[in-house]
């Protein structure tokens, strides 16, 4: 990537517990991203849908607000669920 180009970064935490470290941790490094002049997208990898909860996903945003961590895009989510289900079969 040359000092021209924009980076993009994701954090995808996962609402199958609350935000733990390491996922701080992670989202602390690629909120740098923006600050840059890149973009940081939030997609909230909630494909496990037995154990993903409301309340985690709260959770979550709210320790990356307590942190200070904003994002450009998303949250996204499950709504591309029918995208994944479809993807293996795709020739």
């Amino acid at each position: 990537m040359t000092s021209s180009e924009k980076s993009r970064v994701r954090f995808a935490p996962s609402p199958t517990g609350y935000l733990h470290v390491g996922g701080a941790r992670t989202a602390l490094f690629n909120c740098f991203s923006p600050h840059e002049g890149g973009t940081l997208v939030l997609r909230i990898e909630d494909t496990d849908v037995e154990r993903n909860r409301p309340e985690l996903v709260q959770g979550i945003l709210d320790g990356l607000k307590w942190l200070g961590i904003e994002w450009d895009e998303g949250p996204f989510s499950i709504q591309r669920l029918d995208l994944y289900r479809a993807a293996p079969n795709a020739s």
